[in-house]
């Protein structure tokens, strides 16, 4: 049965960092693109970064682009992203998801499945 974990959300002040992560179970990240969306209260889900898994390529939206990153350990079947020069406009539910990259299209990250999701909270 498939399955995503992740964990490492908290509370942490503007400019701090926080690295969360992602454990799956029942399939392998080499099947499947992989990457995490984010969801604040009122506003539109974003999916902000993924990864092709057939050459590894990365997709990161502008609003976090040169201050998040993405990254996949196979061998233990775990994703991480790490988080630095947090904003408050960070704030939001984080969820790791899978499904395909539509390496086509400007915003390529496409979900089916993901998990419980880890609060992320950026306050002073």
């Amino acid at each position: 049965q498939a399955q995503i974990d992740e964990a490492g959300g908290g509370l942490v002040q503007p400019g701090g960092s926080l690295r969360l992560s992602c454990a799956v179970s029942g399939f392998s990240l080499e099947e499947v693109a992989i990457g995490w969306f984010r969801q604040a209260p009122g506003k539109e889900r974003e999916a902000f970064t993924c990864i092709d898994t057939s050459d590894g390529s990365t997709y990161y939206a502008d609003s976090v682009k040169g201050r998040f990153a993405i990254s996949r350990n196979k061998n233990n079947n775990t994703v991480y992203l790490q988080m630095n020069s947090l904003k408050p406009e960070d704030t939001a539910v984080y969820y790791c998801a899978t499904g395909d990259y539509y390496s086509d299209l400007p915003e390529p990250c496409g979900y089916d499945f993901w998990g419980q999701g880890t609060q992320v909270t950026v306050s002073s």
